[in-house]
């Protein structure tokens, strides 16, 4: 009997910290999204300040530090990238058969 009122009284713990785990989690998951829409804003803050056409970066996949490849809403595709404390920004040119590896620069 003592054993059923042991785990009758740890069950509401266990919830307790499930729901606690949750609700920290919803939580952590709009700084996620805050920080993405930031690196959004700052790519194409970064490709207008180098005058090329893009309107609105969409999505950015990061391939390292300071190193990203831009998906404007033109369609447009660059890599955003630092070299010698420099901002380099590569229009990734491709093909009807996927990206070539070929780019152009603009520096600033």
């Amino acid at each position: 009997m003592n054993s059923m009122k042991a785990q009758s009284q740890e069950n509401p713990m266990n919830h307790r910290i499930a729901l606690l785990l949750a609700v920290a989690a919803l939580f952590a998951l709009p700084s996620f999204a805050a920080t993405d829409a930031a690196v959004l804003k700052d790519l194409t803050a970064v490709i207008a300040l180098h005058g090329l056409p893009c309107g609105e970066v969409t999505q950015a996949d990061r391939k390292g530090d300071n190193d990203y490849v831009a998906t404007c809403k033109d369609g447009n595709k660059y890599r955003v990238s630092t070299k010698d404390g420099r901002v380099v920004v590569e229009k990734q040119l491709a093909t009807a058969g996927g990206p070539t590896g070929r780019s152009t620069r603009a520096a600033a």
